[in-house]
């Protein structure tokens, strides 16, 4: 296993759209763990494969007493309720605002073996969810914000990077 470097804003591959996982072959399984090694290292709660330079549509979340859950192909097929709540993002360090998303979430995809599996979530474990499959289609949090507290984001963002 291997911690991975985390892409940050301005890095092509966390803009487009991740290709469907259609084997899971041995580098996949490899690819999961180190995602997940890469997660817990810098105390995130999600991680899409995007954020570490793959365009492949793979999630990894730990938001709750399961543990990580890892999803493969994950779609949304149910959500309900609204909430909004502070997020941040490991590919924007150190920025922070308000986002509005589904209150609980039912996820569809495949396992780390290949089976399909159905995940419903409430609180953190749902707005991770969601926040990680938007990066599988290329969007940030920052883009589900207004356009002027966005513009102050990335302003900060920049200065930290000076």
């Amino acid at each position: 296993m291997a911690i991975l470097e985390i892409k940050e804003y301005g890095e092509p591959v966390l803009r487009g759209k991740a290709l469907p996982v259609k084997e899971i072959a041995p580098e996949i399984l490899n690819l999961i763990k180190d995602m997940a090694e890469t997660m817990y290292a810098d105390s995130g709660v999600g991680l899409a494969a995007p954020q570490v330079g793959v365009s492949k549509r793979i999630i990894v979340i730990d938001g709750e007493e399961d543990g990580l859950i890892v999803l493969i192909n994950p779609l949304i097929i149910e959500s309900e309720g609204e909430l909004e709540e502070e997020e941040g993002c490991l590919s924007i360090p150190g920025i922070y605002s308000l986002v509005k998303r589904s209150s609980k979430v039912t996820v569809k995809a495949l396992n780390e073996k290949g089976d399909p599996t159905e995940v419903t979530k409430e609180g953190l474990a749902a707005r991770a969810l969601q926040h990680e499959i938007d990066h599988l289609d290329g969007i940030l949090f920052i883009d589900r914000i207004g356009r002027m507290e966005r513009q102050i984001a990335l302003n900060k963002f920049k200065k930290k990077k000076q």
